[in-house]
């Protein structure tokens, strides 16, 4: 995730990684403001490529983890919001947990 938000906030050389990650530009879209959205895939390589596979993951974040003002404060709440999680933490968690962090609980971090 620290990777897609370097991305996404330019830290990295934006000559070298433009097109990499597609930001979804439908307004009607539930969750963050800086949702991805997935480009149909032909091909595994494609397919399961870090640009497909983390999608979801960083559409599921919430707004003040993706719009932190800098990286250490997305390293704060993106730990805060994954914390307990055992999705992120036990390989062997089953898929079906589900986040009951609120976007209240993550503003006090600062």
């Amino acid at each position: 995730m620290i990777q897609v938000y370097k991305i996404l906030h330019d830290i990295y050389d934006p000559a070298v990684t433009q097109g990499f990650l597609h930001l979804n530009t439908d307004q009607r879209t539930r969750g963050n403001n800086l949702k991805l959205s997935k480009t149909r895939s032909r091909l595994d390589v494609r397919k399961y490529s870090f640009t497909q596979r983390i999608v979801n993951t960083w559409n599921s974040l919430p707004d003040p983890v993706v719009l932190a003002p800098s990286l250490k404060t997305f390293e704060k709440r993106l730990d805060k919001y994954w914390d307990g999680d055992p999705i992120v933490y036990d390989i062997n968690a089953s898929e079906k947990f589900s986040h009951q962090k609120r976007d209240s609980e993550l503003l006090q971090l600062d």
